[in-house]
């Protein structure tokens, strides 16, 4: 069949370019050692960075919420599927981040992708001459939603905001809305969010921060990029994910109360999508309460400890530690075939590490995505340090 061929076509140049991606089937819950395929292995890969993914008080929320809720919502939230715990949810969400915006409210969502799909195409459904200023290395969900979006697009090179000035500057929208990650999903760095938020109230633009890799890990108290900073603008619209250093799955969206009656009226991601199980939204109250507490401090000091601990460590010659202060510790090697035979490598040595390749990076910028989690501990990294420092050296 043409068709077929066509895509098996496609499928083999992939492959002749090592672009090819693969699953694996783990049998174990989430954590730092986990079983793949009947192999016991040391995951440096997953987004779990506290450690919270098999935690049992989040389990017995869980559990509990189940025999409260039963298990699916059965409809959209504006049908029936909005039950007391996503009602409670979202009020408690929006106390953990209101102290950075005016008028706090949020809105909970199935995946970050659907959150970010929703907040970007509803702050501009209602003028067709809004422009989106867009940040080089952005989230592919966020890429998504400014396309979506049929806004004039307009993405700014990585971090540079005298460029974002002059775009910002030159725009006659009305609507002007600015886009960025917080911390950057394959480089692990943090955006300039000071800087870009005076930008944005200066020329009276909406500043999207998708806080996907900071909630939970940044700040005093895990409240994300937002309280790590020490920001507050009513122009700010913040969002974060549930399925990463929260230990369960879910988003959400925090802003000023008429942002996020608009996001309900006119996001037609939320409008048309079922809403999430209300076990997971009553399993996430928990989460929450250990991100803010005793517990969730520790595990912040635990992760920035390993950070240190394999700062220190990696001995790099031809590979270069991007710098990162974050649970992203990006390692580049840039030709698509080394970066896949190092991580085939670490693999057989029973280290799962992340083999990252175009396009989810820049063509020749591939590399290892090591992710820490608190959940780990010093043996176990000290380990990856002497793997990959020997790897460099063997693999040519």
């Amino acid at each position: 069949m043409e068709l077929l061929n066509q895509l098996s076509q496609q499928l083999h140049a992939l492959d002749d370019q090592q672009l090819i991606r693969k699953r694996r089937t783990v049998d174990t819950p989430c954590g730092p050692r986990v079983s793949v395929d009947g192999r016991e292995l040391l995951a440096f890969c997953s987004n779990d960075y506290l450690g919270l993914a098999n935690h049992r008080k989040i389990k017995l929320a869980l559990q509990e919420g189940a025999a409260i809720y039963g298990v699916g919502s059965g409809a959209s939230h504006l049908i029936s599927g909005h039950g007391r715990a996503h009602a409670m949810l979202e009020e408690r969400l929006a106390q953990f981040v209101g102290e950075h915006l005016e008028a706090p409210r949020a809105i909970s969502f199935c995946t970050g992708y659907m959150a970010n799909l929703a907040v970007i195409t509803g702050l501009t459904a209602h003028d067709r001459d809004a422009e989106i200023f867009s940040e080089e290395l952005n989230h592919a969900s966020l890429i998504d939603g400014v396309r979506l979006s049929r806004a004039k697009a307009h993405v700014y090179p990585h971090a540079d905001l005298q460029a974002l000035e002059t775009l910002l500057k030159a725009s006659k929208a009305a609507t002007k809305v600015v886009v960025t990650d917080s911390v950057f999903s394959m480089d692990g760095n943090l955006a300039p969010l000071p800087q870009l938020l005076a930008l944005c109230e200066q020329y009276k633009a909406w500043l999207v921060v998708d806080d996907a890799h900071g909630f939970g890990t940044l700040g005093e108290r895990g409240h994300g990029a937002l309280e790590h900073f020490k920001l507050r603008s009513p122009y700010l619209v913040y969002m974060g994910t549930l399925g990463k250093a929260a230990g369960v799955g879910g988003a959400f969206v925090a802003a000023h109360e008429t942002v996020i009656e608009t996001l309900i009226q006119k996001a037609r991601p939320y409008i048309f999508t079922t809403a999430t199980p209300p076990a997971l939204a009553h399993a996430l109250l928990t989460s929450l309460d250990l991100l803010e507490g005793d517990e969730g401090a520790t595990r912040r000091a635990q992760l920035q400890a390993l950070v240190a601990q394999l700062d220190d460590g990696l001995r790099l010659e031809r590979w270069q530690r991007l710098p990162s202060q974050t649970a992203i510790q990006p390692i580049l090697i840039g030709d698509n075939g080394v970066t896949m035979r190092a991580g085939a490598a670490l693999y057989e040595q029973g280290l799962w590490v992340g083999a990252i390749r175009p396009p989810t990076v820049a063509a020749g910028t591939a590399r290892l995505r090591v992710t820490l989690s608190a959940g780990h501990n010093g043996q176990e990294v000290a380990q990856l340090i002497t793997a990959i420092n020997a790897l460099e050296r063997e693999l040519k």
